[in-house]
């Protein structure tokens, strides 16, 4: 992440130019590789500071999205893989996905206020192709 306190080429209060400001990079890499490296992220500072930013924007709202996905995080508990040979995805998605199908308009609704309750069903398919497709086995990645 870049640091700086002032844009290149902007100018102090009394018009004068300040000079380049010099930036700091660094490469981002990937820190999750396997479910155990979930752990290490949900105890890390940055994942309670993440968690702190998100909870400050709009707490009802927020608290009813984190709601939504502790249900998705709770059918994949409730989902557990099938034991088959294919390296690729597992066929169990299907089942998790499918109850996914049936139930994402009524989890949408929560979220959503009074006057745009009629943009649940939209919301739904957002919802539905944000996870993936159950037909290729494909996480959405």
């Amino acid at each position: 992440m870049a640091d700086a306190e002032l844009q290149s080429g902007s100018s102090t209060e009394d018009g004068t130019a300040n000079a380049p400001v010099a930036f700091s990079f660094t490469l981002p890499k990937k820190e999750i590789s396997m479910v155990p490296d979930m752990g290490k992220w949900k105890r890390s500072q940055a994942y309670a500071d993440y968690m702190g930013f998100i909870l400050t924007l709009n707490a009802a709202t927020v608290e009813k999205l984190l709601d939504l996905l502790e249900t998705l995080d709770r059918w994949i508990d409730e989902t557990p893989p099938v034991d088959q040979p294919s390296r690729f995805g597992n066929k169990a998605y299907r089942t998790w996905y499918g109850k996914l199908d049936q139930e994402a308009e009524a989890l949408v609704s929560t979220l959503l206020p009074g006057q745009s309750a009629a943009a649940a069903q939209e919301v739904a398919v957002y919802l539905k192709e944000a996870v993936g497709n159950a037909t290729r086995i494909d996480y959405g990645t």
